[in-house]
């Protein structure tokens, strides 16, 4: 007879344990305050965890004998272990929302630019007006706030009858999330889900309650289907009055449920891999995205998706249908507007045989269709910034007022680039795995990371998942492993050159911008590539392994509770 699984039990009490031992900051930070509430939302956030720790741990191992008396009868039954696209749902919604309230609205990178386009999108939804006539975008008077929670702006009458802050006065301002502090959760706190705040001009209050007011951040140009889930929950807000935490944090949510919606959907199609993926998405710096503004998630949805509708053409269906070249155009029209280098990734469709496809004659036409539908969507939305990157012939560096890189420039000096990759892959090579992994969470907060042990144990957990197991059949050949490997590559260059272009100063010795989280929309794939005969486990634990990672996100979350809670 097989004994019980207590893994649940460890892993919910081996988080509680952690969960205490953090409650010690918290109560620290609430003293230093005087703070109380602090103490109060870390134990419903405890209980949650706790309790999230213990309902994983039931269903990732619910394959085994239950309802054997302790004398060692063995009559029982043997439960049904529950697919692992159903698990994610259950805990991709839970974690994403947790991450959601402990990293507040606006805290993600570059959030605050996806929040003015979604905020956009929702008013074109809705019939209203979007932009002023100097492209800035038009919101609701209350939100203002969110943009300026120290109520440094003065406000004035924009040309075209709105009201505006005043240009000199927007330079000290900080919006909500720029920088998590306990006063964070505090602003957050007071507001509530029914509470509403209005900037503090007392002069202009009458004008600023009765207009559109035109937000000084600008949106992030790219196609709008990026922002259509954010902008959903808006738009549900503003329609039924919500106050702006509430609008924050719908849209917040209906971005988190598009992504959990898209992943479990790629998990059901593919033909291998799901526990990949799953583990994937479990990483804090994935689902730190996911429950934000940021069009990321679009990214991320998509390429997943496209990952898994490539592979099942693959290796699993007989035929390649017109309906399955029609996704995977959308897919493409969708993601790559937003991020020009994934059009790399269309690459892996060259894995499916031309044999289901019926021929050469109509493989190279549905070739010709989803390149036809990235190559229009990409020309409709950047077709502009495209021939100015390849036309310039000098460029200046916003951030740092300096002068930059060109193509023009990169071409006629091919040592000096190479030299850049070759010093940026040496000495950046931690930090993108760090930030993939998830260090530096927020805007690119050095404090809100997660430890270097937990990021350890990840990339373990990762590299585990995708080893061959004991009679596991391999169905990618070393041909096609070479083909993704190189795929991925290719893509990881794509980024870095982008960023050489963009974003970095002649000045730089490695290339600026770059981040770890570029290299997730790939991940899954470069992984399920890493499955070989030459690496096989002895022991298949990707459900012990997945039900880890589930207990050390809900520790983080506690961690990042407890780090916000202290700083004062």
């Amino acid at each position: 007879m097989r004994k019980k699984n207590r893994a649940w039990l460890w892993g919910s009490l081996t988080v509680a344990a952690l969960g205490l031992w953090h409650l010690l900051d918290v109560r620290a930070g609430a003293a230093e305050s005087g703070d109380r509430w602090l103490v109060r939302w870390y134990a419903g956030l405890f209980v949650v965890v706790v309790g999230f720790a213990a309902v994983m741990g039931r269903l990732f191992f619910a394959d085994r004998l239950a309802g054997a008396d302790e004398a060692g009868s063995e009559e029982g039954t043997v439960r049904r272990a529950m697919g692992l696209e159903r698990i994610y749902l259950i805990a991709g919604t839970i974690l994403g929302i947790l991450y959601l309230l402990v990293l507040p609205p606006l805290s993600a990178p570059d959030e605050i630019s996806h929040y003015m386009g979604a905020y956009q999108l929702s008013s074109r939804l809705l019939g209203q007006p979007s932009n002023a006539v100097t492209g800035h975008v038009l919101i609701r008077p209350q939100d203002i706030w969110l943009e300026d929670v120290e109520d440094c702006w003065e406000y004035e009458e924009s040309e075209d009858g709105y009201v505006q802050p005043v240009a000199d006065t927007t330079e000290e301002s900080v919006f909500l999330g720029e920088t998590l502090w306990k006063k964070t959760y505090k602003t957050i706190k007071d507001q509530g889900i029914l509470g509403q705040r209005y900037p503090l001009a007392a002069e202009a209050q009458d004008k600023i309650r009765q207009s559109l007011i035109l937000s000084p951040y600008p949106p992030v140009v790219t196609t709008p289907v990026a922002y259509i889930p954010q902008a959903l929950g808006i738009s549900f807000a503003r329609l039924f009055h919500m106050n702006t935490v509430m609008l924050a944090y719908l849209g917040r949510l209906c971005n988190l449920l598009f992504f959990v919606g898209m992943t479990f959907l790629a998990m059901k199609r593919l033909p291998f891999g799901k526990d990949v993926l799953f583990g994937v998405a479990l990483l804090p710096m994935t689902l730190h995205l996911s429950a934000s503004f940021s069009y990321d998630v679009m990214i991320l949805g998509c390429m997943f998706y496209l990952t898994a509708v490539c592979l099942d053409l693959a290796y699993e269906k007989e035929r390649v249908g017109i309906k399955d070249v029609a996704v995977i155009g959308v897919l493409m029209a969708a993601a790559g507007p937003c991020k020009l280098i994934y059009g790399v990734l269309m690459g892996l469709c060259l894995l499916i045989p031309v044999r289901k496809f019926g021929g050469w004659k109509p493989w190279a036409t549905a070739a010709l269709c989803v390149f036809a539908a990235w190559g229009l969507s990409m020309l409709l939305i950047n077709g502009q910034t495209i021939v100015s990157y390849a036309t310039e012939t000098e460029s200046v560096v916003p951030w740092a007022q300096e002068a930059g890189y060109s193509l023009t420039l990169l071409l006629h000096r091919p040592l000096q680039a190479l030299r850049m990759f070759y010093q940026t892959v040496l000495w950046q090579a931690e930090y993108y795995h760090m930030t993939m992994i998830g260090a530096y969470l927020g805007n690119l907060d050095t404090v809100l990371d997660v430890p270097y042990l937990v990021v350890v144990m990840f990339t373990v957990g990762l590299l585990c998942l995708a080893a061959k197991k004991p009679g596991e059949k391999q169905m990618m050949t070393a041909k096609d492993r070479v083909w993704v490997a190189a795929l991925c590559t290719l893509c990881t260059l794509a980024a870095m050159g982008s960023m050489l272009i963009a974003w970095t100063p002649l000045s730089s010795p490695v290339i600026s911008g770059v981040q770890g989280r570029y290299f997730l929309p790939f991940l899954p794939v470069l992984l399920m590539a890493f499955k070989n005969d030459l690496i096989v486990l002895t022991k298949n634990g990707n459900r012990s392994i997945l039900y880890l990672m589930c207990c050390a996100n809900g520790y983080v979350a506690l961690r990042l509770f407890s780090v916000v809670s202290m700083r004062l």
